[in-house]
């Protein structure tokens, strides 16, 4: 069983953590936040008081952290974790960031000898709790090889995307798909509900039509539709509309470098920031639905 360095305990890292604790691995964690860590210690994770010594000695550093600014920020600026990680470790970064400061901070571990890779990954908070995740890895084919065994504690399905910063490309691009899929549900769910249809109806009909998708299926925006998603706990816990709005973000900032005209994510986007303005920003992005029911 491999030593483990996990960084980041947010509602992901969380039970990503101790799904690698219940596959018999030791595991050193830290968060800045102290009830994560309580959780995690009590299933057997040692808590380090500051992150180097959290890496010291792993063979496998993984970091889950909600933007660019705090990747950096933690391996380059005021962490500088990389100059106090050993070459035999291998540095996993879970976090959906940008491509470029994603490239930036794994070649800076490169030129000193530190095998770096981006791994960021989809399947929401259940799939983080059930090991189900979608990993989306950039790397060569050999560090691959290194990981995969490692991610299939954590997830279902492993994909190796391509090169450095390929993991976080693809991820950018399934994120603008799911934002732009969330946003069309909550308006047809709604629209329906406007003209007399009942939501669980309207949902078993467009589940077996062409209507169907992931965001209806498995994270239907509709309270009392499903059980154990956001919607239905007062859009409490899950994927934050803030952080759906950084994706969506990456996105556009991805399609100006590539000179591509995105008008659906472009929409998407203006909605979702409308209803961050509106106070929502730290619920569940789903609650998007009820920007539509206002008149």
């Amino acid at each position: 069983m491999a030593k483990i360095a996990f960084i980041g305990l947010g509602n992901m890292g969380e039970p990503m953590a101790i799904n690698l604790i219940n596959a018999g691995h030791t595991l050193k964690v830290f968060d800045l936040v102290k009830e994560p860590l309580l959780r995690v210690e009590k299933l057997g994770a040692a808590i380090s008081p500051d992150c180097k010594k959290c890496v010291e000695d792993a063979d496998f550093i993984i970091s889950m952290l909600p933007a660019g600014k705090h990747v950096e920020d933690l391996y380059l600026g005021s962490g500088n974790l990389l100059a106090h990680i050993s070459k035999k470790s291998l540095v996993i970064d879970c976090s959906t960031i940008d491509v470029k400061t994603s490239i930036k901070v794994s070649k800076a571990a490169e030129e000193l000898g530190i095998t770096m890779l981006d791994a960021p990954v989809s399947g929401g908070v259940n799939g983080a709790k059930q090991a189900t995740l979608s990993f989306m890895v950039g790397c060569t084919k050999e560090t691959f090889s290194l990981v995969e065994t490692l991610l299939l504690k954590m997830g279902k399905n492993i994909f190796h995307a391509g090169a450095l910063g390929a993991g976080q490309m693809a991820k950018e691009c399934n994120n603008m798909l799911l934002g732009i899929l969330m946003a069309g549900t909550a308006e047809a769910l709604q629209l329906g509900i406007k003209n007399g249809l009942h939501p669980k109806t309207l949902s078993e009909i467009m589940l077996k039509s062409s209507g169907k998708n992931w965001a209806l299926e498995v994270y239907n925006p509709c309270p009392n539709i499903l059980e154990q998603v956001p919607s239905s706990s007062n859009y409490e816990g899950g994927f934050a509309l803030d952080l759906m709005l950084k994706d969506m973000n990456l996105a556009l900032q991805a399609a100006r470098v590539s000179k591509m005209e995105i008008p659906l994510a472009s929409l998407a986007t203006e909605l979702y920031e409308k209803h961050s303005l509106d106070g929502n920003g730290k619920k569940d992005f789903s609650s998007i639905f009820t920007a539509y029911e206002k008149k």
